[in-house]
């Protein structure tokens, strides 16, 4: 599944599109697609995982899910979900969810929750992350209401740099764990952007997906954790298990 740091670059490349018109929007997602024919692009923003396609008065969400790609200037031999064809090229979006929203983004979404944004507030983010202290340290970091745009990687990378066990409980952090956590996710996050792009990402890999500690050199712990059952990495030597 992509992540935040995914879609802001989506975003980022797919930049060239604001300003254009769609002559030609297509796919098997089930929205009207002739709204979009002739409309201008107004802007193009990410909220968490999501991509947005700003319009006059409505706008597209697009959400590749686990399994969705997309494409610029470039098709597969399938029919996309979303294809819109404009004067300077074409977005094509495969797999994934698209929904046709009335309104206007600002009063839909609370940017100061999303990793990437501008907007971000670590004072908010901090609250509402203590303000369910009987969930499990893995899960809190995947609930996009509080860490929009925070994955398994990500999830998987910071509690390991915090030293922090998956299945610790946020009343049982101490309030500089807690807060050290927040700082982490949004910091390790605009490291993956930046090694995303330079195409490294994986190589920067401390526990995600591998099979030793980097430190100790002993074999990591792998588990579908928490009610999310998302799979963790972790060291039971580095990561201290909180639990009030």
């Amino acid at each position: 599944m992509p992540e935040g740091p995914s879609i802001a670059i989506l975003c980022d490349e797919a930049s060239i599109f604001v300003n254009q018109v769609v002559l030609r929007a297509y796919g098997n997602a089930k929205i009207a697609m002739q709204r979009l024919d002739q409309q201008r692009v107004l802007d193009l923003r990410s909220f968490g995982k999501q991509t947005l396609i700003l319009f006059d008065g409505f706008y597209v969400r697009v959400h590749l899910l686990m399994f969705g790609s997309y494409l610029i200037n470039e098709q597969r031999n399938i029919v996309p979900r979303l294809g819109l064809v404009f004067p300077n090229g074409s977005l094509n979006f495969y797999n994934g969810s698209v929904k046709l929203l009335e309104g206007d983004v600002d009063e839909v979404y609370d940017w100061r929750v999303d990793i990437m944004s501008d907007a971000w507030d670590e004072k908010r983010v901090r609250k509402l992350f203590r303000a369910a202290p009987d969930t499990f340290v893995c899960d809190a970091l995947l609930d996009q209401d509080v860490f929009a745009g925070v994955g398994n990687i990500i999830k998987n990378e910071v509690l390991y740099l915090c030293k922090v066990h998956p299945l610790s409980r946020v009343g049982a952090l101490s309030a500089r764990k807690a807060n050290e956590i927040v700082a982490q996710a949004r910091a390790y996050s605009f490291r993956f952007l930046d090694w995303k792009k330079a195409h490294v990402l994986r190589k920067h890999w401390l526990v995600h997906n591998q099979s030793l500690c980097p430190v100790h050199r002993i074999p990591l712990s792998r588990g579908y954790l928490g009610k999310r059952k998302r799979r963790s990495f972790y060291c039971l030597k580095c990561q201290r298990l909180y639990d009030a």
